[in-house]
């Protein structure tokens, strides 16, 4: 029933048990806890095919940096995870990352998509006017091109977390709006390509679609 929590598996796991590839999408807005629900859909695929996690974060993490919001929520994310994750931080080259760690038995979790979209705009450390057309650089289009190109090849399991942000005021400067809808835009064909999408809403994962049952 939508807006339930998801069914936790009651079985034992199995060693190397074999596994359909499969896309989930979890979006929501912020704190609605959409991270912490895709984590624990990586902990619960782990524990039934004990296969490998691999944690994909975009946040770009300087050790010098003076955002301290920042760094707090890094370190919360790095607290609650599993030490047996690997950890992969790429806020750029997104398939690249995903052809290099999926597997069969595995699962990738990538957090977030709000991120890198951020970081794919921001990437030449471009200015951008206040009206106007906004011109992102290529690595925008050819960074995205790339994500929707890997998804459908990819094995094992693999969990998108991004947000919802597109239910609130039209946003003022032409950089900002330009972000809202493109996020949108792409979220809409992550949502495509999915196989299953949970929709958070103040911690509850509402069901938007599910795979058809072959």
């Amino acid at each position: 029933m939508a807006g339930e929590p998801e069914a936790r598996p009651t079985h034992e796991p199995h060693a190397s048990m074999s596994m359909p590839r499969q896309l989930t999408l979890v979006i929501g807005g912020a704190r609605s806890g959409k991270s912490h629900f895709a984590e624990q859909l990586a902990t619960d695929h782990a524990a039934l095919t004990r296969g490998p996690v691999t944690y994909i974060a975009t946040a770009r993490h300087d050790v010098d940096s003076t955002d301290e919001e920042m760094e707090l929520r890094i370190a919360l994310h790095r607290a609650r995870r599993p030490a047996d994750w690997t950890l992969v931080e790429e806020p750029v080259h997104l398939a690249d990352a995903l052809y290099g760690h999926a597997r069969h038995d595995g699962c990738i979790l990538v957090d977030c998509v709000t991120l890198w979209l951020n970081n794919l705009i921001f990437s030449e450390s471009r200015d951008y006017p206040e009206h106007g057309v906004i011109t992102p650089p290529p690595a925008f289009t050819e960074e995205i091109d790339a994500l929707m190109t890997a998804l459908p090849m990819l094995p094992g399991h693999v969990i998108l977390v991004t947000n919802e942000i597109g239910f609130g005021v039209v946003p003022m400067g032409a950089i900002t709006r330009f972000y809202v809808d493109e996020l949108g835009r792409l979220n809409q064909k992550l949502a495509a390509a999915a196989d299953r999408v949970r929709l958070l809403v103040a911690g509850i994962p509402v069901a938007v679609k599910d795979a058809p049952i072959a």
